[in-house]
């Protein structure tokens, strides 16, 4: 028996990640069978140190009437709901940026991996490290400190997306896995976005809505960002150090083998490290200081840059690194092209997953599970009430993964329910900022999450299984901070 589901389990495939996202693609087309449309109506807000926002207005929600089709006819539109899903996706403004952001990126690192720089700058590291067991242990803390800072302060979230290229081969490198690599931007930046004291577009847009003190209450936040970066910290660590000693437990065993064999892999021997190459990584670390200078907001000395401006910065520092590192024109412009080509799968999962969105939108059902998480709301305890929100708002993050678009959908209507059931509008806050944040790490809604593990080559459903532990935990965190917070009347 044992022989059998050994070799059962030796057959069997884990499936594709766009086909995951198309099957739900299709459940979210029954899901409009089942849930009755509906819509609230929205007002725009001018939200402090933000901008205008649209936002629902409570105690607006109706039922949408929709015109009766037949069933046959009803079919034949969810049919094409589903069909079109994936091209609607791609061409949503603002998916289409981040595709279009992920192949310049793309393309950019390519050139920058032709020159010869990263290989030879990793050889350095992993020589150094391997001389100073003091370097190898604080790499990975450090650098998952560094983007859960990120996250905290100015919402690092599609800027992860290029660092996957260079810690998985790091990773890798260190005899880690492509998990590992993976973990250190995704995890990082996620848990601090989660956990933010400062994130203009989680934090102060939720707090702006409820018409709470802009980045108020911070001193709390600041101590859960804490816990929570430790927390992952410590789980990608006990990961990693687990697939050092027993290379075979990584979900990504086979892939990474395959990697090392292609060339992933580095030759200790070669410690070769040109004046042009020394040049070239140069040129990329001024340029990633440029991207954090950039990406602050101006109230905290950056430009707030986004999508394109960060875009138009790796097509400059491209360019550089191809002339620099002797590449030459043509040579430059083949790199680029080789790394938007092997990017073309990674902009298909992020326009389907944004496919799923559109389903639901055409379904006019997002409204109504908003409607009735609110409806859940009312008559539960203090304490309940904030659990219940937290939850809600994780159900949500699942339909809605943007932190600004779900303050927008939510906060209206969780500020004025919190001060009926006797939770402070800032602890609402805290619920929509853990309940929309946690859960990036794995829903297959989020084009970031998505792309980054299209670019580290790792499929959704390996990631989903290996994290699943740290979602579990830190869902129980939350429901234990907001118990605290609703004591200690946090906010009030």
């Amino acid at each position: 028996m044992k022989a059998d589901e050994n070799s059962f389990f030796s057959r069997f495939k884990s499936p594709d990640t766009a086909l995951i996202v198309f099957v739900i693609i299709v459940f979210a087309a029954v899901l409009t069978w089942i849930i009755p449309p509906g819509a609230y109506e929205r007002s725009e807000m001018e939200v402090q140190g933000v901008g205008k926002r649209e936002v629902v207005v409570p105690g607006t929600y109706e039922r949408v009437e929709v015109e009766q089709k037949g069933v046959a006819a009803s079919l034949l539109h969810s049919a094409g709901m589903i069909l079109k899903a994936p091209i609607l996706g791609f061409t949503d403004p603002d998916v289409v940026q981040v595709i279009a952001f992920v192949f310049l990126v793309g393309g950019a690192f390519s050139i920058l991996q032709q020159t010869g720089a990263v290989d030879a700058g990793l050889r350095r590291l992993v020589q150094a490290s391997r001389r100073s067991k003091s370097l190898s242990v604080i790499m990975i803390p450090l650098f998952m400190t560094l983007f859960s800072l990120g996250g905290a302060v100015f919402g690092m979230a599609e800027e992860i997306v290029p660092f996957v290229l260079i810690f998985v081969p790091l990773a890798l490198a260190l005899g880690y896995d492509s998990v590992t690599g993976a973990a250190i931007p995704i995890v990082g930046s996620m848990t601090g976005f989660a956990a933010a004291f400062f994130n203009p577009f989680t934090v102060g847009v939720a707090q702006g809505i409820a018409g709470v003190p802009l980045f108020s209450g911070s001193g709390f936040r600041m101590g859960l960002w804490l816990i929570v970066t430790a927390i992952g910290i410590a789980f990608v660590m006990w990961h990693a150090r687990r697939v050092r000693s027993s290379p075979e437990i990584s979900p990504t065993f086979e892939a990474d083998e395959t990697r090392r064999n292609e060339g992933l892999h580095l030759n200790d021997e070669d410690t070769s490290f040109t004046g042009r190459q020394k040049s070239v990584l140069a040129i990329f670390f001024v340029g990633l200081a440029l991207l954090v200078w950039g990406v602050l907001p101006p109230e905290q000395g950056g430009q707030g840059w986004y999508i394109i401006e960060i875009s138009a910065l790796f097509i400059g520092i491209g360019l550089l690194m191809g002339i620099v590192g002797g590449l030459g024109g043509n040579g430059t412009a083949t790199a680029f092209s080789e790394g938007v080509r092997q990017l073309a799968v990674t902009g298909v999962i992020i326009g389907l997953a944004r496919g799923i969105l559109i389903v639901l939108q055409d379904g006019q059902v997002i409204d109504t599970i908003l409607h009735a998480m609110a409806t859940v709301l009312e008559g539960t305890t203090s304490a309940t009430a904030a659990m219940v929100m937290f939850a809600g708002q994780t159900f949500i993050n699942f339909f809605v993964p943007s932190g600004s678009g779900q303050a927008a959908l939510t906060m209206p209507l969780m500020a004025p329910l919190s001060d009926l059931v006797g939770v402070t509008r800032q602890t609402a806050v805290l619920a929509f900022q853990m309940g929309d944040g946690f859960t990036n790490m794995i829903i297959p809604t989020s084009p970031v999450l998505m792309g980054a593990l299209a670019l580290g080559g790792i499929s959704w459903t390996k990631w989903a299984r290996w994290i699943l532990p740290l979602q579990i935990f830190l869902f129980i965190l939350g429901f234990v901070v907001l118990y605290v917070a609703v004591s200690i009347g946090y906010g009030s």
